[in-house]
């Protein structure tokens, strides 16, 4: 990600953990392998009360890869219902074109394991209100059921790493934050290197970047449509991390020269710490 002066002016923090993106990340770390019993008891809780959407949303956020960028509008940082009213109000060509991105990369070895119901899903590129209605049912029930008894964990886990954050922006500025997030995003001036899923070079071009910490996320990820106002999500540091005091030595490390884009990866596997709290340990089984 290239920044210019006014990009590092623009770049903020999110208010608080955002509802659809939790939503989407979840939908990857349930039908990860691991077997923490914190990660397997909320595979199991999440399994038991959500079957009904989960037929509908699985297709649409495959286990690796792409899934559409009007699953996660800017709207749902202020909540779920403003969040899934924008995703309702998607025009009819954002969603042909993501829901066809989608189709293409299902032919692809390791994406097509659900497969997508395709009466309805070419119903939802068409931009029929029962499906998008339908669509946003399904993101309803399943945020309220499987994430629902634990928002309050996520939302500390997320306070935490935005007050990491903040600490150091508002002592040293935006490139000493920039520096506190460790291996897969260093800051090496004016170039942010991120690791991601493909290779590619994102300029801001003065528009600046909204960070948004993430408790399900397990490595950065932000939007494929480089036209949208730029985001980057990433994981909320574990609250034994998120302290101020840890702030100093990193932010206090400057970049050395200048990145030659971004080099980007896979997704990997992320611990779901705290959930075993809520649920118990319990065995859960692999999707």
């Amino acid at each position: 990600m290239h920044f210019t002066p006014e990009d590092l002016n623009r770049t903020r923090i999110a208010e608080g953990a955002d509802p659809l993106w939790e939503t989407v990340l979840s939908l990857h770390r349930l039908r990860e392998s691991r077997t923490e019993p914190a990660l397997a008891a909320w595979r199991q809780h999440a399994a038991r009360h959500g079957p009904g959407p989960l037929r509908l949303l699985l297709p649409l956020v495959p286990p690796r890869g792409y899934f559409p960028d009007f699953l996660t509008p800017a709207a749902g940082s202020t909540g779920v219902e403003p969040g899934l009213e924008a995703v309702m109000t998607t025009p009819r060509r954002r969603l042909r074109t993501d829901i066809g991105m989608l189709a293409g990369q299902a032919h692809r070895p390791g994406h097509g394991q659900h497969a997508a119901p395709t009466s309805w899903m070419r119903s939802l590129a068409d931009g029929e209100p029962a499906a998008l209605r339908t669509l946003a049912r399904s993101l309803r029930t399943y945020h309220h059921t499987a994430l629902g008894p634990a928002w309050p964990l996520v939302g500390q886990r997320v306070e935490a790493d935005r007050t990491l954050r903040l600490h150091a922006l508002r002592q040293d500025g935006t490139e000493a934050m920039l520096r506190t997030f460790g291996p897969e995003m260093r800051w090496r001036r004016p170039v942010l290197e991120v690791g991601y899923p493909r290779d590619g070079d994102l300029h801001l071009e003065g528009r600046g970047l909204l960070l948004v910490p993430s408790y399900f996320c397990s490595h950065p990820v932000s939007f494929v449509d480089t036209e949208l106002p730029p985001v980057l999500v990433y994981p909320a540091a574990p609250l034994a991390e998120a302290a101020p005091e840890r702030v100093a030595g990193a932010s206090g490390r400057a970049g050395a020269g200048h990145a030659e884009g971004l080099r980007l990866r896979t997704y990997g596997s992320g611990a779901l710490r705290g959930f075993q709290t809520r649920f118990g340990s319990l065995t859960g089984t692999r999707f």
